[in-house]
């Protein structure tokens, strides 16, 4: 099996949802279910990259290695950077990020992404996306979701939060549906790397797409780094943002136990 590290990034501070990483879900921390994903997926280890003592006092209460990182970093990617660091991770090693409010996320998903940089030696990211279906036009056209295209070879051409491809002479004739030969996917915000580059993250210089866009991979791009995207069947299960987010999911939880 391949040999990959899954770091879940932690952050104490949310704003639609204070202390997020600790709020329970069937008798243990969200962060915590989250490192048990980990480990089912086939993880050679499991850290949390935590931004305060309270979040590393918990994890280490349910047998979970953890690390602490500036509480002070932008994004995810730069503290799973400095974890990678800490931890002295070899160059070529996989590092799967894993988000800490993903508490329902498939631990085949993981293992998916993992295997996708793996088989791709020319890639240094490793990413998901699912395909829209023909009805889906709502989706295609909204802004927050973030839609990607792919080369032949299933690199990242580009990620947008605009329609792409735009079906310019389908979309002159009717609107309602997307057609059935569109090459439309949804990106799934999961993210394996290699070492090497999370340690040259933060050296990157910022990119006027990315800031345009809002989407930090965009950086990468610009900078030639390749991103492997692995097709998936469907969305992931929702995540926590919000304290509606967390009720839904604690349901589900408990529904599929």
């Amino acid at each position: 099996m391949l040999a990959f590290t899954v770091i879940i990034p932690a952050r104490l501070a949310s704003t639609r949802l204070p202390r997020k990483p600790l709020a329970d879900i069937a008798g243990a921390p969200m962060v915590v279910r989250v490192a048990e994903k980990a480990r089912a997926a086939g993880a050679r280890r499991t850290i949390v990259a935590a931004d305060s003592e309270e979040i590393a006092a918990a994890c280490r209460a349910h047998g979970v290695d953890c690390v602490l990182t500036s509480p002070a970093h932008p994004t995810g990617t730069d503290r799973l950077s400095e974890a990678a660091r800490l931890l002295q991770l070899a160059a070529d090693e996989i590092v799967v990020n894993v988000q800490g409010d993903e508490p329902l996320v498939p631990p085949t998903v993981i293992t998916q992404v993992a295997a996708a940089l793996g088989e791709h030696g020319d890639c240094e990211i490793a990413t998901a996306a699912c395909p829209l279906s023909p009805d889906d036009v709502a989706s295609f056209v909204d802004p927050n979701i973030v839609k990607v295209v792919v080369d032949r070879a299933g690199r990242a051409l580009y990620f947008s939060r605009a329609p792409i491809p735009w079906p310019r002479d389908a979309f002159a004739v009717d609107r309602t549906r997307l057609p059935a030969d569109l090459p439309a996917r949804r990106h799934i915000g999961l993210y394996a790397y290699r070492t090497r580059f999370l340690l040259e993250f933060p050296q990157l210089a910022h990119d006027p797409i990315e800031q345009c866009e809002s989407l930090e991979q965009l950086r990468a791009l610009r900078h030639g780094h390749r991103i492997a995207v692995v097709d998936l069947a469907s969305p992931l299960p929702p995540g926590v943002d919000t304290p509606a987010d967390l009720e839904l999911v604690r349901s589900r939880w408990n529904a599929q136990r």
